[in-house]
């Protein structure tokens, strides 16, 4: 079995992808789970205002072309994973600081915000000085609550759909 395992890493090394740890990968299968259409639907839309949007930070909106611009720019494929966590652990936040608890999709977003916890454990051992520094300055961007940032209003359903999309790119090779 493990020789196995090793053959695909080394293939993956050859091909010059870099592979997603295996607790990364069943964490984005539960993530996926959690984010099937119907509940992104019935939790982030229909429980929701019409119209309802979340103020977000303008690099808290990660989308596809996002990921492609910067994939065309040499950033690495972990360290690509590794700002799509950021992005998303604070947009799933983001959803939750507008919610009371007695909201119906209070307990969809407080398993969601577990499931980018026991990711985050994955990706402690990353630092910012270790992936590049686009990456690591869009992180301390993401992070920090400063004025000079610009914000937008997105609604809750974008945001998890950019979140499943881009996951769906950076995960699907490797996992």
């Amino acid at each position: 079995m493990q020789q196995g395992y090793a053959a695909v890493l080394c293939v993956l090394a050859v091909l010059g992808l870099e592979a997603a740890a295996p607790g990364e990968c069943e964490l984005t299968r539960l993530l996926q789970d959690k984010l099937q259409y119907e509940m992104r639907l019935q939790y982030m839309k229909h429980y929701f205002p019409i119209d309802y949007t979340v103020q977000v930070q303008y690099e808290e909106v990660l989308r596809p072309s996002n990921i492609t611009r910067l994939r065309n720019g040499t950033v690495s494929e972990a360290a690509l994973r590794y700002l799509w966590f950021h992005v998303s652990s604070q947009a799933v936040l983001r959803i939750r600081e507008v919610l009371p608890e007695k909201h119906p999709s209070w307990k969809y977003t407080q398993e969601l915000c577990q499931l980018f916890d026991a990711l985050g454990e994955e990706y402690s051992k990353y630092r910012q000085t270790d992936v590049e520094a686009v990456v690591a300055d869009l992180v301390k961007l993401i992070h920090s609550a400063g004025a000079e940032s610009r914000s937008k209003a997105v609604r809750p359903k974008a945001l998890l759909d950019n979140c499943l999309k881009v996951m769906r790119m950076l995960y699907g090779v490797p996992c």
